[in-house]
């Protein structure tokens, strides 16, 4: 099969409380496999684009549940590795009653801490079109060298790169150090997906979304698709992009149940409308529908739509 689409990242367990509150509050959790670029790579390969995908768990019984469901969900094994000498890791979920969450992470030197540069070989990079990374493995080494390595060997080779910061300022040493790590990832990238939190974050300034996203181009990308949560998305393209124009999609109206994965899959929505050749318009309305829909249920890859589950939902 050929792949249109590398994605790389962490893969891990999120474990979902059974109701809204405070971590030590919740008796009871599910366990669900996650990770944002996790739920890229599935969220893709529900939407017929399968990735390929780089990642890395531990071999133990979380590594083992996590490999299996990413097999089951279609996404290319070529890159996903098993680390015998960590264990896989773990974020405790937490959420109020509007369904918005905080992280409680276990990732002290796990598996994807330990991802390693030169894995994905230059030949696979060439017979890709886009490669898309996270920004959780930029939080430690030898992740971070890993990651940025592969972005810039996909840039190099001209693949359209994409990045999502995926702020979780629990794993950084300090806010400085967020911006500047992140802030050469995004020097390296064609595509940015973020929130305004996010572009606040790494330094971006701006009174108003448009704003913020025009300026974040500045910084490398030809491209920001920037999420406004219950307002829908925004999209500022360059004249270096393939598409052009600005553009504004103010999202559907759904009673959300878990907003978990809701991101992920509106970055999956995107990428996959665009590799297809469709106008940023069109793409920030496919992507929108596949968030939407995915806030409706539970968990993040198990609440994933597929391509004819969108588009009813659209119509």
């Amino acid at each position: 099969m050929h792949h249109d689409v590398l994605v790389a990242g962490e893969t891990l367990i999120d474990f979902i409380p059974e109701g809204p509150g405070a971590l030590d509050e919740v008796e009871a959790f599910a366990r669900r496999a996650g990770g944002a670029p996790a739920n890229v790579a599935v969220a893709l390969s529900r939407l017929d684009e399968v990735p390929l995908f780089w990642t890395r768990v531990g071999a133990d019984p979380f590594g083992d549940f996590l490999a299996d469901t990413l097999a089951e969900y279609g996404v290319a094994d070529r890159f996903v590795e098993r680390d015998p000498g960590a264990e896989t890791t773990l974020a405790f979920v937490t959420h109020d009653e509007d369904a918005d969450r905080s992280f409680s992470f276990y990732r002290d030197g796990t598996a994807d801490t330990r991802m390693r540069s030169g894995t994905v070989p230059d030949e696979a990079l060439d017979a890709v079109e886009w490669v898309h990374v996270g920004g959780v493995t930029l939080a430690n080494e030898p992740g971070r060298s890993a990651t940025l390595d592969l972005a810039e060997r996909a840039a190099e080779r001209g693949c359209t790169v994409s990045f999502d910061p995926n702020a979780r300022p629990e794993l950084w040493g300090s806010d400085a150090e967020f911006e500047t790590v992140a802030g050469w990832a995004l020097a390296l990238t064609d595509v940015l997906k973020a929130t305004p939190e996010e572009l606040r974050a790494l330094g971006v300034a701006g009174d108003d979304p448009e704003a913020l996203a025009r300026n974040a181009c500045e910084a490398g990308p030809h491209t920001v698709l920037l999420t406004l949560g219950g307002e829908g998305a925004l999209a500022v393209a360059t004249e270096d992009a393939p598409w052009s124009g600005t553009a504004r999609h103010d999202g559907y109206s759904v009673d959300p149940v878990d907003t978990t994965g809701a991101g992920d899959a509106f970055t999956a929505g995107a990428i996959a409308a665009l590799v297809e050749g469709r106008s940023v318009d069109e793409a920030l309305a496919f992507a929108n529908a596949v968030a939407a829909t995915t806030t409706t249920a539970k968990g993040a890859m198990t609440a994933l739509p597929d391509r004819d589950s969108v588009e009813a939902f659209r119509h």
